[in-house]
């Protein structure tokens, strides 16, 4: 079993008093106790949270009815970060959390969450079993702190209808993409009435930015790399498709669900939507791979979620057997694919998944079998979080240049970066 780390080192390492106050909002201590049966009562949190959130239990159900042992209980939670911290500095931590890899480097590094290196040495988990990409993002140096559960990607989903009347064929390149977004947006009267490429999401740049040919982190990821011509070329090509074709307003698709509506006829996404869209009726939609940029840059980019037990997560062991359940298990990891329209880690039972869950993944899964993640470096998190999209919603909004805000950004992320070192 791995080594506990104390709480108060934790505490120390994340710069948190050892008397740090507590949300208001945070549960009850997680006291053990046991079902009717006898199998002990644990508890799961994650960010996930309405109709993802009765994903999970049923996924949970499953497990609690495989065995006798364990009974796990899913409980959303907002700011699931700072819960963690809050949680581990009174005590009051769930013996699993569903965890957006990409802060792996950030926490696992400084105590939080556990090694699970031992726990699958000793059970014979290969590793190797996952995308390796996913992995990598959920360790930090040698150390392992927890299993890849589902790896996503985004793809362009186009309104059927939509290019069809146009004579449209789905985009693969960004030329196509301006030319095909320009001739689907829609004006009466000088308004908007329906977006051809729906582009508001900033926090898409490291795909973008992939697709350009550029980096995030220089070769020794010590320092930002996005301040460069690359990134440059990319908000060129936002404000081109904005300003210039106007294929989109800031705010257009705010509240509603602008493609279910009909009123954005292409935008990149990703497969958790496809229950949704599936339920609206008349809606007819495709799925391609993401484009790639003006050299042929694919940029093709990985995220997703692991499973992760805290520190001092009152029965780990009782978390690491479900673990190896949901997510080393194919046919297990299969179920959840079918109840939530996530692919699996798994790499065989991800491949499976195009055939027996939904064809559609089919061009999802190729994107990620050579997809990158983004920089698994202590800090990195941080340096998107707090200095670059920050400085990329301010061009979006026209209260920056593109060239300023990159270089405002790379010098705030660089302090960063040094700062986590």
């Amino acid at each position: 079993m791995s080594t506990l780390v104390s709480r108060r080192a934790v505490l120390r390492a994340l710069g948190l008093g050892a008397g740090a106050a507590v949300l208001s909002s945070c549960a009850a201590p997680n006291q053990p106790r046991y079902t009717d049966t006898g199998a002990r009562r644990l508890t799961m949190w994650g960010s996930w949270s309405g109709d993802q959130a009765g994903q999970i239990q049923t996924q949970l159900d499953a497990f609690n009815a495989a065995q006798s042992d364990f009974a796990f209980h899913y409980v959303p939670q907002g700011a699931l970060e700072e819960k963690m911290l809050t949680g581990i500095a009174s005590g009051n931590v769930p013996d699993l959390v569903l965890w957006d890899r990409w802060q792996t480097a950030k926490y696992g590094r400084r105590g939080a969450l556990q090694q699970i290196d031992a726990w699958a040495a000793r059970d014979g988990v290969d590793l190797e079993g996952f995308y390796a990409e996913a992995v990598r993002e959920m360790s930090v140096g040698e150390q392992t702190f927890g299993l890849p559960l589902i790896v996503d990607t985004r793809a362009i989903f186009y309104n059927r209808a939509h290019l069809d009347e146009a004579g449209i064929r789905p985009p693969t390149t960004w030329a196509e993409l301006a030319d095909a977004a320009e001739a689907l947006t829609v004006r009466e009267g000088g308004r908007l009435k329906r977006a051809g490429f729906e582009i508001q999401d900033v926090g898409l740049f490291s795909m973008w930015l992939g697709q350009a040919g550029g980096r995030l982190l220089d070769p020794s990821e010590r320092y930002t790399a996005f301040d460069s011509p690359e990134g440059l070329e990319v908000l060129d090509f936002w404000d081109d498709l904005l300003h210039e074709r106007k294929v989109y307003e800031l705010g257009f698709s705010d509240g509603i669900d602008a493609f279910a509506q009909g009123v954005v006829s292409m935008k990149y996404d990703g497969p958790w939507n496809l229950p949704t869209w599936d339920a609206v009726d008349g809606l007819e939609y495709g799925v391609v791979p993401a484009v790639v940029g003006p050299r042929g840059d694919s940029g093709a980019s990985m995220g997703g979620f692991g499973l992760v037990v805290p520190t001092d997560a009152p029965c780990p062991e009782g978390a690491w057997e479900l673990m190896k359940w949901w997510a080393v298990d194919q046919e297990n990891s299969l179920a959840f694919s079918e109840i939530s329209k996530n692919i699996p880690a798994n790499v065989e039972a991800s491949r499976r998944a195009v055939g027996t869950v939904d064809d559609r993944f089919g061009p999802m899964v190729e994107t990620i079998e050579v997809a990158k993640v983004r920089p698994p470096v202590p800090g990195y998190s941080d340096v998107e979080t707090l200095a670059l999209i920050p400085a990329l919603q301010q061009v979006m909004s026209g209260t920056l240049g593109g060239a300023a805000a990159l270089a405002d950004a790379a010098a705030q992320g660089d302090r960063i970066l040094e700062a986590n070192r």
